[in-house]
């Protein structure tokens, strides 16, 4: 599989793996946009948010429980946090396997830009 993130996941791209478990790894982005900026990725291989399945509930939730766990060990959950998950191009998602983003450690806009 050509996939960044399975590729990262089975250790053939080096990245700083700050967490991992069963399901799920959680690393620094390489463009970090805040001062704390992880990826939290899923083991297994899903493209997009358009394609999850019901069967993929729990998953979906391990991965948020995860971005909840790394706020509070990067003491960013008190202040405040966001978790972001693009779905498709034109909303910036550009690996194709989902994960979640976790920003932290500076102030935030709304709307997003």
């Amino acid at each position: 599989m050509d996939c960044l993130f399975c590729k990262i996941a089975a250790g053939d791209i080096p990245a700083n793996i700050i967490y991992r478990d069963d399901q799920v790894m959680a690393f620094d982005d390489i463009n970090p946009q805040a001062p704390h900026h992880k990826l939290i990725v899923p083991l297994k291989h899903i493209a997009t948010l358009n394609d999850v399945q019901p069967e993929n509930n729990a998953l979906i939730g391990h991965m948020v429980l995860t971005a909840k766990a790394l706020a509070k060990e990067l003491k960013v959950d008190k202040e405040g946090y966001r978790i972001i998950m693009n779905c498709n191009a034109g909303a910036g998602q550009t690996v194709f396997h989902i994960h979640l983003h976790l920003l932290g450690g500076r102030q935030f806009k709304w709307p997003p830009g």
